[in-house]
C-alpha cells in the first residue's frame, strides 16, 4: 500500500499517512486503529439504533427496551455502558423509591444523532432491494457439494 508523507503542526517531524488519496489521506496512520475501534463502535447496529431513540430526550432502560425490538438486556445493558465510557450518552440515577435511571445523548452523541438516523432511514428505505439482491446472488453461488 502506498503511504504519504506529511509534515505535523508541531515540531515539524514526518509522519506516515494512511492513505496516499481519499478520506483516509489527512489521518496519520498511527490514529487509524484507534480510528476503526471508534467506528465499529458508533456504526454497530445496536449503538445507532439507541442513538437515533435517544433523540428526543432522556429515556429510562424499560423504554429504550421497548423502542428497539429484539435487543437483549444483556446487548442493551453492554451498548449503553459503552457509548457511555465515549461520552456519547449519559447516565443519570435519581435516589428515589424505586430508583430511577435515565439515559441521554451528550452534545457530542447529538452530533452523531443525524449521521445514525440517516443510516437506520437508507437501510429501511432500500430493506426491499438489499433483500432480493441477496436471495439472488445466494441462488446464483454454486452449492457447498458442487466445483465451479
Amino acid at each position: 500500500m502506498e503511504q504519504t508523507r506529511e509534515t505535523k503542526a508541531a515540531g515539524g517531524a514526518e509522519a506516515v499517512g494512511a492513505a496516499a488519496i481519499g478520506p483516509c489521506a489527512a489521518i496519520p496512520a498511527e490514529h487509524m486503529a484507534f480510528i476503526r475501534e471508534v467506528l465499529d463502535r458508533v456504526g454497530d447496529k445496536w449503538s445507532l439504533l439507541l442513538i437515533a431513540v435517544l433523540e428526543p430526550g432522556p429515556l429510562r432502560y424499560t423504554d429504550l427496551q421497548r423502542q428497539i425490538p429484539g435487543i437483549s438486556q444483556r446487548m442493551l445493558t453492554l451498548t449503553l455502558r459503552q457509548l457511555q465510557q465515549d461520552g456519547l450518552i449519559t447516565r443519570t440515577a435519581y435516589a428515589e423509591v424505586p430508583p430511577r435511571v435515565e439515559y441521554a445523548l451528550t452534545p457530542l452523541g447529538r452530533g452523531l444523532h443525524e449521521i445514525a438516523t440517516s443510516l437506520v432511514g437508507w437501510a429501511a428505505a432500500h430493506h426491499d432491494e438489499i433483500r432480493e439482491n441477496r436471495a439472488r446472488t445466494t441462488s446464483a453461488q454454486p452449492s457447498a457439494g458442487t466445483r465451479a
